[in-house]
């Protein structure tokens, strides 16, 4: 691993610490101390912008009345719209939606201890490839870590949320039976269509939040942030 060019990032803030130090004590070397307060920023930056998307989708209208997540209903129902809103099905279909909606606000506050799992975990080597990779590296990190068991929590409940829609039952069983032809895929039910829009959403929000830490670390308020991305 080659310590110098990580450590380059923030050797002005190592620097900074060390002059600070009372004198004849002995702390870390250089590239431990920079690698420690790198490390510690990053995991400040991952936890803040995981705890900002959760608070923002977790809550009612978190998903339904923001349009940048709003799931909207599964392909297959969308072509299907029009004629089930003249045979008087309008209501449903918004019923519906609604429902998906709710499945996914209910669903995301599940994410946080994983998402703060995976800061505790964060190692050195995650650090680096997040500080050398692009704007939303942060969020390509948490994906990796955690979309595979947020799916497996989410989706009892999403079950749980639109199993009560009439609508929503018919159309499993129609994607069901569909599938038997292989005409779709099961993944165009109702609970894991739901699922992989909310993981989207969730995602797509800590995104935004790390641009934002990343192009304004002074406003975030955070010393450590500003220090480390401040830096960069």
């Amino acid at each position: 691993m080659d310590r110098r060019k990580f450590t380059a990032q923030a050797a002005s803030l190592a620097g900074a610490l060390l002059c600070a130090a009372p004198a004849g004590v002995a702390a870390f070397s250089l590239s431990d101390l920079s690698e420690r307060e790198a490390t510690a920023g990053l995991r400040a930056a991952l936890e803040r912008g995981a705890l900002a998307a959760v608070g923002l989708l977790g809550r009612p209208d978190g998903f339904l009345g923001n349009p940048k997540v709003r799931i909207e209903l599964p392909e297959h129902l969308q072509q299907a719209a029009e004629l089930l809103n003249s045979l008087g099905q309008g209501r449903r279909l918004e019923e519906l939606k609604t429902a998906m909606n709710r499945a996914a606000e209910a669903a995301v506050p599940e994410a946080r201890s994983l998402l703060i799992g995976a800061v505790k975990q964060m190692n050195i080597d995650d650090a680096k490839r997040i500080l050398r990779g692009s704007e939303t590296s942060v969020t390509e990190f948490f994906s990796a870590k955690t979309r595979e068991p947020l799916a497996a929590r989410f989706q009892p409940i999403v079950a749980r949320m639109t199993e009560k829609v009439g609508l929503a039952r018919r159309y499993n069983h129609l994607v069901e039976r569909a599938a038997t032809f292989g005409l779709v895929d099961e993944g165009a039910r109702i609970e894991p269509y739901v699922t992989a829009r909310a993981l989207d959403g969730l995602f797509l929000m800590i995104g935004e939040e790390e641009i934002k830490i990343r192009r304004d670390p002074v406003g975030t308020g955070s010393a450590i942030l500003r220090k480390v991305f401040g830096s960069l």
